[in-house]
């Protein structure tokens, strides 16, 4: 478990901290196992915390959890006052989160990919409508396939994580009714909730080894949900080359965070907990927090698919046109994912 920063004790209450002057407001993350830098939904939460800092005056603190059982030491570690609000990062804190909460009734929370039914009046749970945006990139990967073989594997069968298989698959069965193609999906069934999980958000040999077991079954495309597992998935298609095998990121734009391989991804579904994180803040310190959740979508930006980058010339512009009606189409409720 790594601290960083140094926590200054205060032990003034919640009505005062809200009305504080921004300077004295602390805002507090505890990451799940990947790390601050996963180049995943932790990194791309603790921007919202660096955006608040740089531009609404806030001091921001992170605690790293390096296995599941750190989860309930690292909140209490910052209960007692050095924080205004903590954010809990992963589906996998909800029951930590909830038991301090309940604990705690002064203390402000916000967890990522986790709401409470009912709400806590404390904790502001941040959820995501990713099938929407997976549907997208899964009608994209249909559209440009060669072997007309998709792949997808996840790091643990968690609803923060099928949701983004769900989603894949749905928009890949669009492709196929809209075209009369017979694209496949392997790694993941929405009827039965079965498929390929490798347990954990940390190996990149696993990301490497599912990739490779999808490629020897003739994926040419693969999405990995599983934070930073998928870096190894893109070292295997950048030594495989673009035309043997792309990747689909997750959480954040892969081009960017991973600028080494970044020629290998064809997109990256995109979840903007920073921007979230960061509206969290602002209801926090304005003094108009309250439990409940907020939901990020592709009509109000929460999620999206990443620019095309280096693949924007081979992408037909057919095929980007048809995305825009389907974005329009999830957007205005014409289009169902998954029929729901």
């Amino acid at each position: 478990m790594q601290f960083h920063r140094t926590f200054r004790r205060l032990s003034l209450p919640l009505a005062l901290f809200l009305a504080a002057p921004a300077s004295a407001f602390t805002a507090c993350q505890i990451t799940d196992t990947g790390g601050i830098d996963d180049n995943s939904f932790n990194q791309t939460a603790w921007r919202g915390v660096l955006d608040a800092e740089d531009q609404l005056g806030v001091s921001g603190r992170y605690l790293e959890s390096e296995a599941e059982t750190d989860y309930e030491a690292n909140i209490n570690s910052l209960l007692g006052g050095a924080c205004d609000i903590i954010f809990t990062i992963g589906f996998l804190l909800g029951d930590a989160t909830q038991s301090a909460a309940e604990a705690n009734p002064d203390q402000m929370f916000s967890i990522v990919d986790f709401a409470y039914d009912p709400p806590l009046p404390n904790v502001l749970g941040q959820v995501y409508a990713t099938d929407q945006a997976a549907f997208l990139a899964g009608y994209l990967a249909a559209g440009m396939t060669q072997t007309g073989i998709l792949g997808t594997f996840g790091g643990i069968n968690i609803p923060p994580v099928t949701v983004f298989m769900d989603g894949f698959v749905y928009g890949a069965e669009y492709y196929n009714d809209r075209h009369g193609t017979d694209v496949t999906v392997l790694g993941w069934s929405p009827e039965t909730r079965e498929g390929l999980f490798t347990n954990n958000f940390e190996s990149l040999d696993d990301g490497r080894a599912f990739a490779q077991n999808l490629y020897d079954e003739g994926a040419d495309i693969v999405l990995p949900v599983a934070g930073p597992v998928g870096l190894g998935s893109a070292a295997l298609a950048n030594e495989l080359g673009v035309d043997e095998l792309m990747i689909i990121g997750v959480d954040a734009d892969l081009y960017e965070t991973d600028p080494e391989r970044g020629h290998v991804y064809l997109t990256s579904v995109v979840k903007r907990m920073d921007a979230t994180v960061y509206q969290v803040i602002e209801r926090a310190m304005a003094g108009d927090f309250s439990g409940g959740v907020i939901t990020g979508t592709l009509e109000n930006g929460g999620v999206d698919i990443a620019p095309l980058h280096d693949f924007e010339a081979a992408v037909p512009a057919e095929l980007m046109a048809e995305l825009d009606e389907i974005r329009a189409g999830i957007t205005d409720g014409s289009i169902m994912i998954g029929g729901q």
